[in-house]
């Protein structure tokens, strides 16, 4: 078609594509990140999203949305793009997956997974506790009695499910099954407990059974969930057992190493284990954390304990890494020591045991008493640069009852979840 000679020029000006190129070169740095899965992309506790709030203002970031229909439970969410998935039990007959709107958490879909696992548990904590695994179309949870599910995000329709308990006689601990589904590729794994399969590797299309470790010693399912590491040669699946640190060949499920150090007088085997920089680092309430180096097949001895400290963190809120120093908390302190030695930087009372996240630089802590704190890490000392309490939060069954969820960063939103309530805060 040919245009009027009034028409203006439709061939942009040298001025406006250096304008839109300089706008584009941006936009790597401002794009906004998920947290699709337990502890974040990586499942480490760790982010790679920028341009977040440096400092707090007194009484904390802006409070975008709160609601009160997540249903109860200890669950953390995962966030993609415009949904929230997580999970929430209405008494103990119905514990479900949700997708609620990012945009102002409005319900989208609900799933019923099964009931709640292990009612009678003492001290008396149950409902819903596991993360859901978002991967692509669909995502994978489970439910604290077992109840494993492939769920489609957009429409809540169930691909396949399986139980661990009646399926693979598995067994849990006291507080019933806790962890959030590894996937890795088109495996997902998870730990039934018990000795027909101590760990479970399943097709993540179709739920067939790739492979089973069954323990020589009937371990039981702890309460922390598997991560993937590479070393020594080849990928294994390292996941806290109740009778200690397991490491598993991915392709076999062969057994490659066990420590029992980090394993908690208490049966309370929860915190997830971390990898830094070729060292895994583990912990155990009551007990104590340390840290051990993989070796090659070859060797005489499969790993190296590099420390194990009483003193070193413990809580059930895990521990991150940010350069070569590891984050943490006991049940009273904030604690920085180096990944690699285990040496104490420095300790301080901050907000007393919390759950931490690292994104933007900065640590965010989701105190057991409920109080937030951000924290700027540094070996060189404590440096806090906000604190508040979110408003209108549910009471507690006992004063044993804590706030356990971890928080969660995702697209310049601070997620804090308390049984039934979530709050969603601005934090770019």
């Amino acid at each position: 078609m040919k245009l009027p000679m009034s028409a203006p020029s439709l061939v942009p000006s040298p001025a406006w594509l250096a304008c839109v190129l300089a706008l584009v070169a941006q936009v790597p740095a401002l794009r906004a990140t998920d947290s699709p899965q337990w502890r974040g992309p990586s499942r480490s506790g760790s982010s790679s999203e920028s341009g977040l709030l440096a400092q707090w203002p007194q009484d904390g970031p802006k409070l975008s949305w709160r609601v009160t229909h997540c249903g109860s439970g200890y669950a953390t969410p995962s966030v993609v793009g415009d949904r929230i998935f997580l999970l929430g039990n209405e008494g103990l007959e119905n514990e479900s997956v949700h997708a609620l709107s990012a945009s102002d958490g409005s319900k989208v879909w609900s799933v019923r997974l099964g009931k709640v696992g292990k009612p009678d548990q003492k001290p008396s904590f149950p409902g819903a506790r596991s993360t859901p695994t978002v991967v692509g179309p669909v995502l994978y949870a489970l439910g604290s009695d077992g109840d494993l599910a492939c769920v489609e995000t957009d429409s809540g329709t169930v691909r396949w499910r399986k139980n661990l308990r009646t399926e693979f006689a598995g067994r849990a601990g006291q507080w019933a099954y806790s962890e959030s589904p590894l996937v890795d590729g088109n495996t997902v794994v998870v730990t039934p407990g018990g000795t027909n399969a101590t760990m479970l590797a399943l097709d993540a299309k179709s739920g067939d059974v790739l492979w089973k470790f069954a323990s020589p010693d009937g371990d039981e399912a702890g309460y922390s969930s598997a991560i993937v590491v590479e070393a020594a040669g080849g990928k294994q699946y390292v996941q806290l057992l109740q009778k200690g640190l397991a490491g598993v060949d991915a392709k076999s499920g062969k057994l490659l190493w066990k420590w029992n150090k980090s394993v908690s007088k208490y049966g309370a085997n929860i915190p997830s284990p971390l990898l830094a920089d070729g060292v895994v680092y583990a912990a155990a309430a009551g007990t104590g954390g340390g840290a051990v180096r993989l070796k090659a097949a070859s060797d005489a001895a499969p790993f190296e304990e590099l420390y194990f400290e009483s003193k070193l963190p413990t809580a059930i809120g895990g521990t991150v890494q940010v350069g070569p120093y590891l984050y943490g908390t006991t049940a009273q302190s904030l604690l920085c020591f180096e990944a690699a030695t285990g040496k104490l930087k420095w300790e301080d009372r901050s907000i007393g045991a919390a759950s931490l996240y690292h994104a933007g630089g900065l640590l965010f802590l989701r105190g057991e008493n409920g109080a937030v704190a951000l924290v700027e890490p540094s070996p060189d000392g404590y440096r806090e640069k906000g604190r508040f309490t979110p408003p209108e939060a549910p009471a507690k069954s006992s004063p044993m009852e804590k706030s356990w969820a971890y928080p969660v960063v995702a697209n310049g939103k601070l997620y804090l979840r308390d049984h039934g309530t979530l709050w969603c805060y601005a934090v770019r």
